[in-house]
């Protein structure tokens, strides 16, 4: 790329639209309104989802299920993962954080069963699975349950 094949963006040198500045403009009388109706109107605004009357899609279409507003989510991490933090003894969701494991600080861990346990560790976290807990303590490790996040 050099200075003589740079060209300037599409439309760049269009200017807006102004209306209501006589019938020369082309956009006059009306200022590209057409005549009567309730959006001819000055200070119309319909509100979103408004279709003339009709009724909206959002009211047409059934609802179904419900948002449970107390759902815990959690931050996972597989046991294979765990395998590549070298030579770490405890892992804490500290050190979840920070090798990069755990991007969200405010979520719990928990620790899923994917994957095989090279070495013994003690891994401490919010939940375990039940497979992630079996092969933890299958490789001579511990799995302790923090409480609170």
């Amino acid at each position: 790329m050099n200075l003589s094949t740079i060209r300037r963006p599409r439309r760049a040198t269009e200017k807006p639209k102004r209306v209501g500045r006589g019938m020369g403009s082309g956009m006059g009388k009306t200022s590209t309104r057409g005549h009567k109706g309730q959006r001819s109107r000055s200070g119309s605004r319909m509100m979103r989802g408004f279709e003339g009357g009709q009724m909206p899609l959002h009211r047409r279409i059934p609802k179904r299920g419900f948002t449970n507003i107390f759902r815990q989510e959690y931050a996972i991490v597989n046991l294979k993962a765990l395998n590549g933090l070298g030579t770490v003894e405890e892992i804490t969701p500290q050190v979840l954080i920070d090798a990069g494991l755990v991007r969200r600080k405010t979520q719990p861990v928990k620790i899923l069963g994917l994957g095989e346990v090279g070495r013994p560790f003690v891994v401490q976290a919010h939940k375990f699975s039940k497979s992630a807990m079996d092969k933890i303590q299958a490789a001579g490790g511990r799995a302790e349950v923090i409480h609170g996040v």
